[in-house]
């Protein structure tokens, strides 16, 4: 059967079995766009602007552990996208971006709408492939979902020029891929495993740390199975969260630089470490330095080996799958028969307990203002703890982590690792298209949300009831926040001026808009939202306090037990 590039890329599309490709077209993809047209196997979602596009496409994956897709024109449409993607390659999260180029006769002529698109986005992709010739398109496609998916995930860019699209060729899709220069490894070695099973039942103050990792490669049950057999404090990243359950009194909250007291102090004083599906950054430890100060032994597990001691010495390096190797853990713990010392447990418990009466998260919420961990509590309250919660990047974002309890996985959506203003509500759209009969809160500041507000008119388009809750303290918190702290009270250019009412901006695309200015209505107009505006996106502005800061905090540069607490102020 002779198909088109362009027949061929939806014919890949629809053997991967893709719900969804989020986009935006242009000249270099218009076959494509002509050819998705005329098929009905999968939808289209036309966002506003490339970045959210693949926003979305991320979310949609980590809510759902499938691969996103997007599809955005040559030249500004996949610069626009750059951000994106970096974002996804940072989280690591399984993306394939199919971009235009201009025809293969053009590349390297200056022509209208070109870029270098393999050389822009190598440094930000886990692999890219510019395809010249239409007999290498399915074969190319096949691996770009392949190499996504598997060992550390990450976004994958195919390029396509335009006249390779319009181009004919017998097609026939891989059924299965074998690629000799890629082989994740997914076994964990015995012998390490062995020892890791050993240094844990020897502990005296034994700590688990997980990350994203154990988000991403579904293995939040192997680990609640873990640290209940083995009775042991856990704690989670940013990333993380979710990966075990908030409420189970073995978890310590999160850890690193607005972590709590106990998970901070606990990470720096254990003996013993396993490192699960992390990666140690330095929002995490804080100073390499100061962290190394107290021996300890660490056990760090993680499918990719690059992660692996790259800023902390590791005594067990264990590479593998974190699902296979967990499972390999616990079958030589049941063998073994060994249990920890319950005498030496019970004493680091009692030192945990006293560390958590420090109650490093408590805050005063009076009368007349707004105080943000509030809104975050009382959202909590309102959806049960069962809602898809999405944020932005600032401090609403550290509420988020720190104030909804999150026991279930997939359900907290953020950029960790680049920090992307902007992404919160295309995540939503995003996490709502994976999930359509969840609710799904936005969580965000008046500056992040005007990054990409433009996405307000693709919520209306496909009728996406997201809860937008806006902690709008009409600042730049975070940046506000250092500036406080560390440049002498001068809050240079932080101070968001001239802002829009949010609640008519909200309403002019259809919405449903709401101002909330006093603790009292804080609870009834969330209610409200989710109940009687449940099918419906409700853009709710919270004027909130200007001066809260988020605590503890670890300054930059600084050691994880050198936590400045909102107490010592």
């Amino acid at each position: 059967m002779q198909l088109t590039g362009a027949e061929i890329v939806i014919r890949c599309l629809q053997e991967e079995k893709v719900e969804y490709v989020f986009g935006y077209p242009g000249g270099s993809v218009l076959y494509i766009y002509d050819e998705l047209f005329k098929q009905d196997k999968f939808k289209h979602v036309l966002v506003r602007h490339e970045q959210a596009a693949v926003h979305a496409a991320d979310a949609y994956s980590r809510s759902s552990n499938k691969i996103g897709v997007c599809l955005v024109t040559s030249g500004p449409g996949v610069t626009n996208a750059v951000t994106g993607i970096a974002t996804a390659h940072m989280d690591s999260v399984p993306l394939v971006i199919i971009s235009g180029q201009v025809p293969t006769g053009y590349i390297g002529q200056d022509a209208f709408q070109e870029c270098d698109t393999v050389g822009i986005t190598r440094p930000c992709v886990k692999h890219n492939f510019l395809v010249k010739d239409v007999r290498d398109l399915a074969i190319t496609l096949k691996k770009a979902f392949y190499i996504a998916k598997t060992g550390r995930p990450g976004p994958v860019l195919v390029d396509i020029p335009k006249d390779v699209t319009n181009q004919k060729c017998e097609f026939e899709y891989p059924k299965t891929m074998v690629m000799r220069s890629y082989n994740p490894v997914i076994k964990g070695h015995g012998g390490q495993i062995k020892k890791a099973v050993q240094m844990l039942l020897d502990a005296k103050r034994p700590m688990i740390y997980a990350g994203g990792g154990v988000i991403l490669s579904d293995a939040s049950e192997k680990l609640a199975k873990l640290a209940r057999r083995l009775g042991y404090p856990v704690t989670n990243t940013l990333m993380g969260l979710g990966g075990f359950p908030a409420t189970d009194k073995q978890w310590l909250g999160m850890l690193g630089m607005h972590g709590t007291y106990e998970a901070n102090m606990a990470m720096q004083n254990c003996d013993v470490l396993i490192a699960v599906g992390a990666r140690f950054d330095d929002r995490v430890i804080g100073n390499p330095a100061h962290f190394a100060e107290i021996p300890r032994k660490i056990i760090h597990i993680d499918i990719d080996p690059s992660s692996i001691a790259k800023r902390v010495k590791v005594d067990v390096p264990i590479v593998g799958n974190l699902p296979d190797v967990l499972d390999e853990l616990q079958k030589l713990l049941e063998a073994s028969a060994g249990v920890p010392d319950p005498k030496s447990l019970a004493a680091w418990w009692k030192q945990i307990d006293e560390w958590r009466g420090k109650k490093s998260l408590k805050y005063k919420q009076g009368k007349e203002i707004i105080m943000p961990q509030y809104v975050v509590e009382k959202l909590y309250e309102v959806t049960g703890g069962d809602a898809f919660v999405t944020s932005d990047v600032g401090q609403h974002q550290m509420w988020a982590a720190q104030y909804y309890k999150f026991d279930k996985p997939r359900r907290w959506i953020n950029s960790g690792g680049l920090g992307t203003m902007g992404v919160g509500l295309p995540y939503a759209m995003g996490v709502r298209f994976a999930n359509p009969k969840a609710t799904v809160a936005c969580i965000t500041g008046e500056a992040s949300i005007q990054m990409n507000i433009q996405e307000l008119s693709t919520a209306r388009q496909f009728r996406l009831p997201i809860k937008v809750i806006n902690l709008n303290n009409r600042y730049l918190g975070m940046v506000r926040q250092w500036q406080q702290m560390f440049h002498g009270n001068r809050y240079a250019e932080s101070y968001v001026d001239a802002l829009p009412d949010f609640v008519k901006l909200a309403e002019s695309y259809g919405h449903v808009g709401m101002k909330i200015e006093r603790p009292a209505d804080v609870e009834p107009a969330l209610r409200e939202a989710f109940t009687k505006h449940k099918n419906d996106l409700v853009f709710m502005d919270f004027l909130t306090d200007q001066t809260a800061n988020v605590y503890p905090m670890v300054a930059a540069g600084k050691g994880l037990s050198e936590m400045i607490l909102a107490e010592e102020l």
